[in-house]
C-alpha cells in the first residue's frame, strides 16, 4: 500500500503520522516544499521517496509529482496532511487521481459556515443565528432584529483570521470599509464557552476514540488581543456534548478521518449550540495531548485503520491534559528551570510553537497532566505569572 504524507514538516510533531504508517508496512511517499535536510531526521526513516515541489500552491507542480510518484509505485492508497489549510488541495488531488477520501463535492459542507449550519439544523442541533452578508444593508436588517455585538467571519476560513467583533453602527462601517474581498458570514454573538468534540473514525464510520477539549477562551479574543491561553481535556464529557457530536458524525457521514467539533455551552441557558466542524484533528500539539491524556497513541490507531487493519483502542480518560502557552513579550515570574524543578512531575511535554502559529498558540508550550483539574489551573497560573 501506497500513501502520500502531504507536507510533513508542519507542525513539527506530526512526523509520527509517517512512522506509524511505516511501522504498520505501508509504503510512505511525501510531497512538501522544505528541503529534504529540514526534515525531521525519523522522517528520512519512514519516507520511500520525498518529492520536493517550490510551492505545494502550485497544482502544476502537484500534478508532476503525484504522476512521478504513481508512475514510480504503483496506485496511491491516501494522501494526507491532517491541516485544515490543505483540505481543498488535497481534495483537489484525490479527485484528480482517484484517490480514496474527500473529494471536491464534499468540500462546501464541511468548508463553508453557511453549509455547516445547514447540516446542524437537518440534525436537531441549535445554531447561532446568522446570514450571508454582502454589503451594508443586508447587515444593516440583520442588526436591526438580532442587536450588538455581532461577529463576522469568512463563510470560508481557517481559524480566527479575519474575523471580527463588532458593537456599534462605526464599527460595522469600518469593517466594511476594510472588509477583504470574501464573502462574509454575519451572526449572533453567543456568550459561552467553547468546548469540542474530538476523535477517530475508522473507514465504516466507527468512533474508534473520543474525547474532548474546554477552552478558557475563544481564538479570536486570543488573537485579537494577543493574549496567553489555555486549554485542557475533560475526564468527564458532558452527556449534552457527547450527543450533539454524534448528532454531527452523523449529519457529516464522516469515515476514515480524525474530527473537530466546535460547540458553545451558552452562560445563561446551558444551551448547546453548535460552532463548526473540522475534518482533521485539532492543531498544534492536541494529538499529543491526547496520548498523555488516556496513555494511548492515537498516531498507531490512526495508521492501523489506514492499512486496513482494526483499529482497536482501549482507552479511559486518566487525566486531565492541559495546554499552556508562554508569549515572549511578557517578563514571567518563573524561568523555564524553575518550572521544571516546581511542577517536573506534571509538565509531560514542552516545546517552542511556530511563528505562523504563535499568534493564537504562544512561542512556546508546555502540556501538563494531572488528574486533579485545580491542581492544573495551580501549574498554568505559576506558568503565567508576570512579575
Amino acid at each position: 500500500m501506497n500513501y502520500i504524507c502531504f507536507s510533513p514538516n508542519f507542525p513539527p510533531n506530526y512526523f509520527r503520522f509517517a512512522v506509524a504508517l511505516k511501522n504498520s508496512g505501508v509504503n510512505v511517499l511525501a510531497i512538501g516544499d522544505a528541503p529534504y535536510d529540514h526534515l525531521h531526521p525519523d522522517l528520512h526513516w519512514a519516507f520511500t521517496e520525498y518529492y520536493k515541489v517550490d510551492d505545494l500552491h502550485r497544482f502544476d507542480q502537484l500534478e508532476m509529482a503525484m504522476n512521478h510518484l504513481i508512475r514510480k509505485h504503483g496506485e496511491i492508497a491516501g494522501i494526507d496532511s491532517h491541516n485544515e489549510y490543505w483540505l481543498e488541495t488535497e481534495a483537489r488531488i484525490r479527485t484528480k487521481f482517484h484517490i480514496e477520501g474527500l473529494k471536491n463535492r464534499d468540500m462546501a459542507k464541511i468548508r463553508k459556515k453557511s453549509e455547516m449550519k445547514k447540516l446542524f439544523q437537518k440534525a436537531g442541533l441549535n445554531v447561532a443565528k446568522g446570514t450571508i452578508v454582502k454589503s451594508v444593508g443586508t447587515a444593516n436588517k440583520f442588526i436591526e432584529k438580532q442587536g450588538y455585538p455581532v461577529i463576522a467571519k469568512p463563510d470560508m476560513g481557517v481559524g480566527a483570521a479575519d474575523t471580527y467583533k463588532i458593537k456599534n453602527d462605526k464599527e460595522l462601517k469600518a469593517f466594511f470599509s476594510d472588509k477583504p474581498d470574501l464573502d462574509y458570514i454575519m451572526e449572533e454573538f453567543i456568550h459561552g464557552d467553547i468546548y469540542s468534540f474530538d476523535g477517530l473514525v475508522d473507514k465504516s464510520g466507527k468512533i474508534v476514540f473520543y474525547t474532548a477539549l474546554k477552552n478558557q477562551k475563544g481564538v479570536m479574543d486570543v488573537v485579537h488581543e494577543d493574549a496567553h491561553t489555555y486549554y485542557y481535556t475533560l475526564r468527564e464529557i458532558p452527556e449534552e456534548l457527547i450527543e450533539s457530536g454524534l448528532k454531527t458524525l452523523n449529519a457529516f457521514n464522516l469515515k476514515g478521518r480524525f474530527f473537530h467539533f466546535e460547540y458553545f455551552r451558552e452562560q445563561k441557558t446551558g444551551r448547546w449550540v453548535a460552532l463548526e466542524v473540522n475534518m482533521r484533528p485539532p492543531g498544534g500539539f492536541s494529538t499529543e495531548m491526547f496520548n498523555y491524556s488516556m496513555d494511548v497513541d492515537v498516531y498507531a490507531a490512526w495508521a492501523a485503520m489506514v492499512s486496513g487493519r482494526k483499529p482497536e483502542m482501549h482507552f479511559t480518560r486518566k487525566y486531565h491534559v492541559c495546554f499552556v502557552s508562554r508569549k515572549w513579550k511578557y517578563p514571567y515570574r518563573y524561568s523555564h528551570e524553575e518550572l521544571m524543578s516546581m511542577f517536573g512531575e506534571h509538565i509531560v511535554f514542552y516545546h517552542h510553537v511556530e511563528e505562523v502559529l504563535s499568534r493564537a498558540m504562544g512561542n512556546f508550550c508546555y502540556l501538563i497532566r494531572s488528574e486533579n483539574l485545580d491542581r492544573i489551573f495551580e501549574i498554568q497560573k505559576a506558568i503565567h505569572k508576570i512579575n
